[in-house]
């Protein structure tokens, strides 16, 4: 039993390390979630030509957002030449695999595939708390019971997913223009998956 505690303590003082860690200020926050808009026009079609690195496969094509109402976004991936590789939904809280490809259909990769693109597509998150860290706003928050940072300067450029006080996923957003990111990847600091993304809109 006192190791069990003592487990939980080191994960709790671990998990909350990484603010300090990074020289974050505490900010008082004005607001009580956070708004992510670059995928949230139901009018627009968002198309990227997309690079996946898995371990040593990798795949390139065309990678396609499309919100469908509140809170349901369909997300596919296909080669160039138009055969697809995967097909996700997210419709509330639900997932999907509508189709992916054998070589892809591993239930590993396709949970971390539904952690990421949850995080592109999720729009409002509640802010636990918020930061200052030079000329970024820094806002905590949490999506399926996971840590994340949201790095905002004039717009969300960056977000991190930290897990006992590392930084485990980074997602870059940057050639931003209005509420489209033409340029997004996605790190991977545990794993050799990297995803890149550029619109070609």
């Amino acid at each position: 039993m006192r190791y069990l505690l003592s487990s939980f303590c080191l994960f709790f003082l671990a998990c909350g390390s990484y603010p300090k860690k990074q020289n974050f200020q505490i900010e008082q926050s004005t607001t009580s979630s956070f708004h992510n808009s670059y995928f949230s026009n139901a009018s627009k079609d968002y198309v990227y030509k997309a690079n996946i690195t898995v371990y040593d496969n990798n795949f390139s094509g065309i990678f396609i957002v499309k919100k469908l109402g509140d809170h349901n976004h369909r997300i596919v991936f296909t080669t160039e030449m138009g055969n697809k590789i995967f097909d996700f939904s997210f419709v509330d809280d639900t997932f999907k695999v509508n189709f992916i490809i054998e070589a892809m259909d591993k239930a590993i990769l396709i949970n971390i595939l539904k952690k990421d693109f949850k995080v592109l597509v999720e729009e409002e998150m509640p802010i636990i708390k918020s930061y200052s860290l030079k000329n970024n706003l820094v806002h905590e928050t949490s999506i399926d019971r996971k840590t994340y940072f949201y790095f905002k300067t004039q717009q969300l450029d960056k977000i991190v997913r930290v897990g006992n006080g590392k930084e485990k996923v980074t997602f870059l957003f940057s050639e931003i223009s209005d509420t489209i990111a033409n340029q997004i990847k996605i790190l991977h600091s545990n794993i050799k998956l990297n995803i890149n993304l550029k619109s070609i809109n």
